[in-house]
């Protein structure tokens, strides 16, 4: 029964960059319907981990298993992943329809014409995200916080089977954060497992069900209560503050 398989599986994870050890021998599961929370210091891991489990970064040891296959073995569109704001070009000439619509590309065969469904996936995402209004707009004319929206949307839009958010809510405005989190706690409440990474605690309750704090390898996992509890994420905190931020 496919069912009992973790959505996400990762044991054992090493990940480097050149000789700088990125991630070392993290593990976890993660259940379908299932929202986890990833906190750590700058330079922690947290996107690495991420961009494993995305397929985007080879492990160096261990394994990584999604839907119970390597990442990259999956079919187009499985896996949503929305990057931090600043991996993207702004200047790129399309409206944020057109963003969303690329959500459906993976999904598509070559010459393919968009099916029905394909465009019912693409209104859903950009109503679920209150965009309609600017639907016909230019990327770079929206604020940081529409345009995030427009990215979520964008991997909503694919009708992915695991959802990786880096760091949404950062820069944006409190009416986005409050529409992002109604919008993460719908999909997990329909089975959507999700994993983001987030510097914000102060509603960790509300966003996850569970919390990893991360540096480099996986310093405490429960629920976010435990985990507040157990000052892992305060003690690295001060420590990075002492010693100035690492990347």
């Amino acid at each position: 029964m496919t069912g009992a398989v973790p959505a996400v599986e990762v044991h054992g994870l090493h990940v480097r960059y050149e000789r700088v050890e990125a991630l070392q021998g993290v593990d976890f599961d993660l259940p379908r319907g299932t929202a986890l929370g990833i906190v750590g210091p700058n330079g922690s891991g947290k996107s690495t981990l991420l961009k494993a489990v995305a397929g985007l970064v080879q492990p160096a040891e261990g394994t990584v298993r999604v839907q119970g296959l390597p990442p990259r073995e999956l079919p187009p569109g499985t896996i949503g992943y929305v990057p931090q704001v600043e991996d993207v070009d702004w200047q790129f000439p399309v409206s944020v329809r057109d963003v969303v619509t690329m959500g459906r590309y993976p999904r598509i065969r070559p010459f393919q014409r968009f099916s029905a469904h394909d465009h019912r996936a693409v209104a859903r995402a950009i109503e679920a995200l209150d965009l309609g209004a600017v639907a016909n707009r230019h990327i770079s004319e929206l604020s940081g916080g529409q345009q995030q929206r427009v990215f979520v949307a964008r991997a909503i839009a694919q009708e992915p089977l695991v959802l990786l958010l880096d760091e949404p809510t950062t820069g944006v405005d409190a009416a986005t954060e409050e529409s992002l989190l109604q919008l993460v706690r719908g999909l997990v409440a329909d089975g959507l497992p999700v994993l983001m990474t987030t510097h914000d605690l102060d509603r960790a309750a509300e966003w996850f069900d569970r919390l990893i704090v991360v540096d480099r390898k996986i310093l405490a996992d429960g629920t976010p209560d435990e985990v507040l509890e157990s000052g892992a994420y305060a003690g690295i905190r001060e420590h990075t503050h002492t010693h100035g931020h690492r990347r």
